[in-house]
């Protein structure tokens, strides 16, 4: 019986899949790092292409990862109200912390720090957690969910012929539909203005028989 044996296996033990997920939602926030003297730059930002079966069992983790993070933006807020920007270490910085609001700031702050130590437990990549709090987590503030999306890609992987698809997170690389205008040409302007040979000899013939008509 399978009771509450849910989702895919993909020929791993547990401790070995659980470690795949984790690599994976990891290097999906670390493709939103600075890397522009890396050698192992990414090639598109918030994308990795992986198997489809591996996206799918991805895609839960890091949505929740994002959700956990997004909601701990408020308390960060809160908590910069009675923050300091003194230097730490200096006389301004003892005093700061000898006060009341200290203690105001250290409430306010402790459920961020709890969602930052949740995420880390599930991400297992500190330079993760912190470019998911910094950088995507405010990006999503008005959206309710949906923060991934997997693209099947056509041309199988070599060696197995296994399905590959895109993950992908949504609002980085999205297509914007745009509406093409006519070009105008130089020639089609000037045939419009000046008339053709035929049509000034079509009008000159036609003026005379009117003048005819009307004097009849």
């Amino acid at each position: 019986m399978r009771h509450r044996r849910r989702g895919r296996v993909l020929g791993r033990s547990p401790s070995h899949r659980k470690a795949l997920f984790k690599n994976m939602a990891s290097a999906l926030f670390l493709t939103e790092r600075d890397a522009e003297l890396d050698d192992n730059a990414p090639k598109v930002k918030g994308r990795i292409i992986t198997t489809l079966p591996k996206a799918k069992e991805i895609r839960p983790l890091v949505e929740k990862c994002i959700t956990i993070a997004k909601k701990s933006l408020a308390a960060q807020a809160e908590s910069e109200q009675y923050g300091t920007t003194a230097e730490r270490g200096s006389d301004e910085y003892k005093q700061w912390r000898k006060s009341e609001n200290w203690q105001k700031w250290a409430n306010a702050r402790a459920p961020m720090v709890t969602a930052r130590r949740r995420c880390l437990q599930l991400l297992g990549d500190k330079q993760a957690v912190s470019i998911l709090f910094d950088t995507v987590a405010e990006r999503y503030v008005d959206r309710p969910g949906g923060y991934t999306r997997v693209i099947r890609l056509a041309t199988p992987r070599l060696g197995d012929a296994g399905q590959r698809a895109m993950l992908e997170l949504v609002g980085t690389n999205d297509r914007v539909r745009r509406s093409s205008e006519r070009p105008a040409f130089d020639d089609e302007e000037t045939e419009t203005e000046a008339e053709s040979p035929a049509e000034e000899q079509a009008a000159a013939t036609s003026e005379p028989a009117a003048e005819e008509k009307d004097e009849s």
